[in-house]
């Protein structure tokens, strides 16, 4: 497995804090420093509060609506979140914001991706990236931006047109394996 070195500049971002009462806070400092060691140039870090995660798109229909017009007018490439996303939160953030949305797991399995220099660190990164992608599978088929890497994007790479579960399930029996042989 080959990672992707992203030295280009970076992916435009919008960073969404949200605080929940039901939940615990985290904090947006260093949200906003992870997010620019992947190499997000951030545009813009917003902090909505909610009494409790709206099931659907975890920041509700309308401050979802407001970050969909600023991805419009600003070229947003990504929108990173804080909190934890439900894979079914995180395809209809997608599908109203009309770019990709990652959350804080994918964004730290990013820069694990980024820095892994050993064989033995990059099955173990591949092999979580595997874990954290196997839930996130029901993607459209026009979000084939893993084709030209980004931050969420780094890691185990795939066949488009293939089936994903099988490719994952494969890619995560294979990783295994070579991780038992090299220790």
């Amino acid at each position: 497995m080959e990672y992707v070195d992203q030295n280009k500049a970076g992916e435009k971002t919008i960073l969404v804090s949200v605080n929940v009462q039901i939940l615990e806070d985290l904090d947006p400092e260093e949200f906003r420093l992870l997010a620019k060691s992947a190499g997000a140039t951030i545009l813009e870090h917003l902090t909505v509060q909610r009494i409790r995660p709206d099931p659907k798109f975890f920041i509700g229909t309308g401050k979802a609506e407001e970050i969909a017009e600023q991805v419009e007018n600003n070229e947003i490439e990504l929108v990173i979140f804080d909190q934890a996303l439900s894979p079914a939160q995180e395809r209809n953030l997608e599908r109203i914001l009309k770019c990709r949305v990652i959350n804080r797991t994918g964004l730290i399995l990013d820069i694990f991706a980024q820095r892994a220099r050993t064989h033995e660190g990059k099955l173990q990164v591949e092999l979580a990236q595997l874990d954290h992608l196997s839930s996130r599978l029901v993607r459209s088929r026009s979000n084939l931006d893993s084709q030209k890497g980004g931050i969420g994007l780094r890691g185990p790479g795939g066949n488009p047109t293939g089936d994903g579960s099988s490719f994952i399930a494969y890619s995560h029996g294979a990783t295994q394996r070579s991780a038992r042989q090299s220790s």
